[in-house]
């Protein structure tokens, strides 16, 4: 399991490759499920964490990203 902390000190490509296996590996768990060979299902949630935290971690580094470009955006006013 990963540490929040730790997504925060990988780089961006570090970060994606881990966000990539740890994809895989959910896969690999919910395969395991389906044919009756996971024993610790417990390791399905732990996985779902470990992605929601690495993509929090790149939603942060992209909202940091995009608020050095200017102000908020703004969406279109709908014609009436």
């Amino acid at each position: 399991m990963m540490e929040i902390a730790k997504a925060r000190s990988l780089s961006e490509q570090e970060l994606s490759d881990e966000l990539v296996s740890a994809r895989r590996h959910l896969y690999d768990l919910r395969f395991q499920l389906a044919t009756r060979q996971l024993t610790d299902y417990n390791q399905i949630s732990q996985t779902r964490r470990n992605i929601a935290r690495l993509l929090t971690v790149q939603t942060e580094r992209q909202l940091v990203a995009g608020s050095a470009g200017g102000g908020p955006r703004r969406l279109p006013e709908e014609k009436r």
